[in-house]
């Protein structure tokens, strides 16, 4: 697994041993920051300076991506101890300590915050959690009013019906859907 994009692609990311955590493919990073790219919603200005929250964050691989892409700071959260370390290794690695905070927490109890102009979820599949997350981050302060919101799902998942729908695509196994919250 590496960064696919940016001033730090090509590094290596470290990830727990186990089946534990699920990190998202390279391709599925890949795919969903050029989809990004070009998307009339969301250009480059949507990760070039901005404050992301990665949640579900695993190995960080979306937020450490989208800092190599230029946004300014990214937040982790993450309640998985050997996530963590992994979490951890990875920001020091890439020398990112000063732009990034480490929440370690239950995403869906996750303590107050500030809005952020994207957020990452990549849960477990399977779990409908990305339905019970976005309220609840929305409720701690984390998404506000126009937040991009980028998921990644299994295939098989449902997508959530919160907000207007910008994309959904499959990969592989992954499904990627992007909303702006309208809370």
């Amino acid at each position: 697994m590496r960064i696919v994009g940016g001033a730090w692609r090509g590094r290596r990311l470290v990830a727990p041993p186990g089946t534990a955590t699920r990190p998202s493919a390279d391709r599925v990073r890949q795919a969903l920051f050029d989809m990004l790219l070009h998307a009339p919603w969301a250009g480059r200005g949507a990760i070039a300076g901005a404050r992301v929250l990665d949640a579900f964050a695993g190995t960080g691989a979306f937020g450490l991506e989208a800092l190599s892409r230029g946004a300014a700071h990214a937040t982790f959260v993450e309640a998985d101890a050997a996530a963590l370390t992994a979490l951890r290794a990875n920001i020091a690695a890439l020398g990112a300590a000063a732009r990034t905070g480490v929440i370690a927490a239950d995403v869906l109890r996750c303590p107050p915050g500030s809005a952020r102009g994207v957020v990452f979820l990549d849960p477990p599949y399977g779990c409908d959690l990305v339905s019970r997350a976005v309220p609840a981050l929305a409720r701690a302060g984390w998404i506000g009013r126009g937040s991009l919101i980028v998921a990644e799902l299994g295939r098989a998942d449902p997508v959530p019906e919160f907000s207007p729908l910008l994309a959904s695509r499959a990969h592989g196994a992954a499904q990627l859907a992007v909303w702006v919250w309208q809370g």
